[in-house]
């Protein structure tokens, strides 16, 4: 099965060494929005998810959870 969109999230936040603060601030967010996706709080926005997947160098769909790489 593949991870869900705040695993995935978490996965690449922590590998990179960053806090959920770091990264929003990096994407122009807030840390608590970071955080409210990572556990399923609070749905992303398309324009914050091209900007989460720039800022990591992957595809929306990897992301998502829709596809493996």
């Amino acid at each position: 099965m593949n991870n869900s969109f705040s695993e995935r999230l978490k996965e690449l936040r922590t590998a990179k060494g960053l806090t959920g603060e770091e990264l929003g601030k990096a994407i122009g967010v807030s840390g608590a929005t970071v955080s409210f996706w990572e556990n399923r709080k609070s749905d992303i926005k398309s324009e914050n998810l091209k900007k989460l997947a720039e800022f990591f160098g992957e595809s929306i769909e990897f992301l998502l959870g829709i596809k493996d790489y």
